[in-house]
């Protein structure tokens, strides 16, 4: 609930920042992960599911309040689970900052999805945050040869959807305020444990592998799985007492991380006419946090 007296609010921003910032340069440990031969499937399902085991014991007692909800707790964790896992590949397979300005078209598909499910009319305000995101894309996929301006590779494709999925989990926790947050947490770390198993399993080998990590490669799964623990707790706890589309504002911080740590880190950059795409998007995300308020009142 949003407090509506002056409360200071320094900690939950500083709450939002840090998750931003975790979500902007986590690409980099996931890929390096990768590299050491434990792939994004495997290092998800290791890291969410050290997340579940540390968490799980400490918020069990809330799972209590999904009894009147199993199945859209049930959805959550499905739809959280193909965001992170969809996320973790197309960070270690695409260009950084495509995939999350892909992945940052949420706020269209929430816009969406509310329509759908929580019955909320789109407005003049709606109609010209669908038409700016979807003309940032265009821009920002243009093909000089004439083809269509799509996703260039499956990364980006990846990306896209996952940006439908955050969405969808996002409407769906804003459906089922009966749960709290301590179980949509669990549900969510679930979710990242379960999602990459099926894949898994058709390449057993690679558990096989799992006896040989070294110490060092366990000890980075730990330190991601303690960044997603931190993620979901610092991201709920700042929209708790933060406004909406102040909170919009912050996250987007994490744009700018990912775009700084995948210069440094990887040597990619966008070019002039993708910035422009890239502005529109962000833009659009900016003034879906004012429709949100404006929803609220």
């Amino acid at each position: 609930m949003m407090h509506s007296n002056n409360k200071n609010t320094v900690l939950p921003i500083a709450a939002l920042l840090a998750s931003a910032a975790l979500w902007g340069a986590i690409w980099y440990p996931y890929r390096w992960l990768n590299e050491m031969g434990v792939s994004g499937l495997m290092s998800t399902f290791i890291s969410y599911g050290i997340a579940l085991i540390i968490g799980l014991p400490f918020y069990f007692r809330h799972l209590k309040s999904i009894v009147n909800a199993k199945w859209f707790w049930l959805a959550i964790i499905i739809t959280s689970g193909w965001t992170n896992t969809g996320y973790v590949m197309a960070v270690i397979h695409g260009e950084i900052i495509r995939v999350l300005l892909l992945f940052y078209l949420a706020p269209l598909w929430t816009i969406l999805f509310s329509w759908w499910m929580l019955g909320e009319r789109l407005g003049r305000l709606g109609y010209f945050i669908i038409v700016l995101a979807l003309t940032g894309a265009m821009v920002m996929l243009w093909q000089a040869d004439g083809r269509l301006p799509l996703p260039a590779n499956t990364a980006e494709w990846v990306g896209l959807s996952v940006g439908m999925s955050f969405a969808f989990t996002n409407v769906l926790i804003k459906k089922t305020d009966m749960i709290t947050i301590e179980a949509k947490s669990i549900g969510i770390w679930i979710g990242g444990t379960l999602a990459p198993l099926p894949l898994l399993l058709m390449q057993p080998a690679v558990f096989a592998g799992v006896g040989d990590y070294t110490a060092l490669l366990w000890g980075a799964l730990l330190l991601v799985a303690l960044a997603m623990i931190g993620v979901t707790l610092c991201i709920q706890y700042g929209l708790m007492h933060v406004a909406a589309n102040r909170a919009i504002v912050i996250l987007l911080f994490e744009l700018v991380v990912a775009a700084i740590s995948s210069y440094w880190l990887a040597g990619e950059s966008l070019s002039a006419r993708e910035w422009v795409g890239a502005a529109m998007i962000m833009i659009a995300s900016l003034f879906s946090g004012k429709l949100e308020q404006e929803h609220s009142k």
